[in-house]
């Protein structure tokens, strides 16, 4: 296992294609299915086969960083006091209902492991295995991070269709909207970067 801030070449996401990934996705007003209700998801993937992506402004239910550790053998109970003050305050996201016992870490590129780290953009990278939990809680991990059980998925197509459906706008990522710990303002943030005033946004209104 390596930790660095450089990047594979020729890792860099192919713009111009029509494909999402990289950018963030904002339910509409309007949206139907009670799972994503006003959620923002970063796009991890996006193209012919399907898409891909984290929530990253719901909460996972009375679980805590340090308690995920120690049901996951990474320390032991009663070491929580002792984690760094970042990693405590660590969220804890329900990345969406597909595979919700799975871990994966959306973080910044100054960490990376061979063969396991996704470089999505040129500000996140997406890895899914417990090595990088074990370096955060040991002071070795990424300067941001935020921790999802489970993902958003599409099948070929749904996506678009959603889209077209006018369930979803789409806007570039923003780090600090993705990182930041105030869970509850994300949306309307999100919105706001948009270009979107909440209280004036008809939910049969506007296009992706």
């Amino acid at each position: 296992m390596r930790t660095h801030a450089s990047r594979p070449a020729g890792s860099s996401t192919p713009r111009g294609s029509g494909y999402l990934d990289g950018q963030m996705l904002v339910a509409m007003p309007g949206m139907l299915d009670e799972r994503f209700q006003r959620t923002v998801i970063y796009l991890c993937a996006h193209s012919a086969e399907g898409a891909m992506g984290i929530v990253i402004n719901r909460r996972a239910a009375d679980l805590s960083f340090p308690d995920l550790l120690v049901q996951l053998g990474i320390i032991q109970e009663g070491e929580g006091i002792r984690l760094p003050s970042s990693v405590e305050d660590m969220n804890v996201l329900m990345g969406g209902p597909v595979e919700t016992s799975r871990g994966f870490v959306l973080h910044t590129p100054d960490f990376f492991i061979d063969d396991s780290t996704l470089p999505i953009d040129d500000g996140i990278c997406l890895t899914a295995t417990i090595d990088i939990l074990r370096a955060i809680a040991h002071g070795r991990g990424p300067s941001s991070a935020v921790l999802a059980l489970g993902y958003a998925g599409w099948s070929p197509g749904q996506l678009e269709s959603e889209i077209q459906a006018n369930g979803w706008l789409n806007c570039p990522a923003d780090p600090t909207l993705i990182f930041g710990t105030g869970l509850d303002a994300k949306y309307d943030l999100a919105l706001r970067k948009i270009g979107i005033d909440l209280a004036m946004l008809s939910s049969e209104a506007g296009h992706a």
